[in-house]
């Protein structure tokens, strides 16, 4: 499944080193917060579920254990995908 032409890891993958790169660590968890509460509302026409995981990720940046944790597994699953393995 592609998103956008890309693989949905490799979308989140960008957009996590986006808001690493160009996000101050407070809006981080303000940003990742919003799109949590989007995401539980992703029945509805412009929201979606896909702002849920994204949520979760951008907070996790701002937790110094669950940012090395998050890191690794994006880049693990994006090699996984790479390489065929059938990562999400």
């Amino acid at each position: 499944m592609k998103i956008n032409g890309q693989r949905p890891i490799t979308a989140l993958r960008r957009a996590v080193q986006w808001g690493d790169a160009k996000v101050p660590m407070g809006l981080r968890t303000l940003l990742g917060l919003l799109l949590c509460v989007g995401g539980v509302f992703g029945f509805l026409p412009i929201l979606g579920f896909w702002m849920l995981p994204l949520g979760l990720a951008m907070i996790g940046l701002d937790i110094p254990a669950l940012r090395r944790r998050l890191l690794a597994w994006l880049e693990r699953a994006e090699r996984k995908a790479e390489a065929g393995g059938g990562a999400p």
